[in-house]
C-alpha cells in the first residue's frame, strides 16, 4: 500500500531538506516554493512534484507542513484563495514548523477548519539535512499521535508540550538559554585568548566537565577560528529574540540577559554580520578597535 500523501510549503535551508526526508521516507510529496526554481531544483534532488501555490500544494494532502519566515509570511501562505486552508480537505492536519508567535499559531487554529499543530524545531541547518531535529509541538493527542510518525522522517525527538501555542513558547525557551549561553562561551574564549592561553586546548578540557555543552562541542573551535558559516544566521536570532521579548511583555517574565544579548546581536548585525551564524555573538569582543 502507498504511504500517505504530504504537501511541504517553504523550501528555505531548514525546509528543502525536510521535505527530502519526507520524500525519501516514501511519502507523496508535492512541494511549493515562491521561487518556483528552488522547487523545480528540489524535484531534480528528491522524487515528488510542486505546486504553483499554497492551494494546490495541500489539495488531497494527508498532512501539509509549513516552514517559512516569520507571521507575515505565514498569513501569506495561510490564507486567501490561494492559501493552504483553501486546499486543505476535511480531515488533514496542518502543521507549522516555523519559528512564529504563540498568537498567530492559535489565530490560524482558530480559523481552521482542520486540525493545527504549531511545531518550531531546534537542532539548526545540520539537524534538518541529517534527519535529527527535535521537534516541539503544541495541539491536540490525537492530531499529535497521527502526525508524529510523519515527524520522525526528519527529527530525532518530537514531543507534545500542551495545546496550540506551546510549541512555540517551548522554542522561546530554547532560544532564551541559548542566547544566554552563547554569550557566555563567547565571554570566555575571549577570556582565554587575552589571558594567553591556547583556546583549543581550554574548550578541549573543560567541555568534558560542568561547563561542556552542545554549541562548546560544535562551535567552540570555529569560534576561536573566526569561523560563522554554519547555518541559523544572526537577523534570524534576532527575530525569534523579538518574539520572546514581546511573549515576556504579557506573561510579565524577566528576561534582562535576552535583552542585552539581542542588542548585542544587533551591534553585529551593524557590523555586516547578519548572515552569519549565532556564535558570531564573539566578534564584537575581538574585533580591532
Amino acid at each position: 500500500m502507498s504511504k500517505q500523501q504530504v504537501a511541504f510549503i517553504g523550501l528555505g535551508v531548514m525546509g528543502y531538506p525536510m521535505a527530502g526526508h519526507l520524500a525519501s521516507a516514501g511519502y507523496q510529496t508535492r512541494v511549493y516554493n515562491r521561487s518556483i526554481a528552488k522547487a523545480e531544483k528540489w524535484c531534480q534532488d528528491y522524487r515528488g512534484d510542486f505546486a504553483s501555490t499554497p492551494r494546490e500544494a495541500a489539495e488531497g494532502a494527508d498532512f501539509v507542513f509549513m516552514c517559512v519566515g516569520n507571521d507575515d509570511d505565514l498569513r501569506s501562505v495561510v490564507y486567501g484563495d490561494n492559501g493552504v486552508l483553501a486546499g486543505c480537505k476535511e480531515g488533514s492536519i496542518l502543521i507549522d514548523h516555523t519559528t512564529a508567535s504563540a498568537n498567530v499559531a492559535r489565530e490560524i487554529a482558530d480559523k481552521s477548519h482542520v486540525a493545527f499543530l504549531d511545531a518550531p524545531v531546534s537542532g539548526g541547518q545540520a539537524g534538518a539535512e541529517n534527519g535529527v531535529l527535535t521537534v516541539m509541538i503544541g495541539g491536540d493527542q490525537a492530531s499529535f499521535d497521527a502526525a508524529r510518525p510523519v515527524i520522525m522522517s526528519y527529527a530525532r525527538a518530537a514531543e507534545l508540550l500542551g495545546s496550540v501555542g506551546a510549541g512555540q513558547l517551548t522554542k522561546m525557551v530554547n532560544q532564551i538559554c541559548i542566547a544566554g549561553l552563547v554569550q557566555g562561551l563567547s565571554e570566555g574564549l575571549n577570556f582565554a585568548q587575552k589571558a594567553g592561553l591556547d583556546g583549543h586546548k581550554v574548550v578541549d578540557v573543560i567541555s568534558k566537565g560542568a561547563a561542556g555543552s552542545w554549541q562548546m562541542e560544535n562551535r567552540g573551535n570555529t569560534m576561536l577560528n573566526d569561523e560563522f558559516e554554519f547555518g541559523f544566521a544572526v537577523d534570524w536570532m534576532r527575530k525569534d529574540l523579538g518574539i520572546c521579548l514581546e511573549e515576556a511583555e504579557h506573561n510579565g517574565a524577566e528576561l534582562p540577559v535576552t535583552r542585552i544579548v539581542n542588542d548585542f546581536y544587533g551591534e553585529v548585525q551593524e557590523m555586516g554580520g547578519g548572515r552569519w551564524d549565532t556564535s558570531s555573538l564573539i566578534r564584537r569582543l575581538t574585533r580591532k578597535p
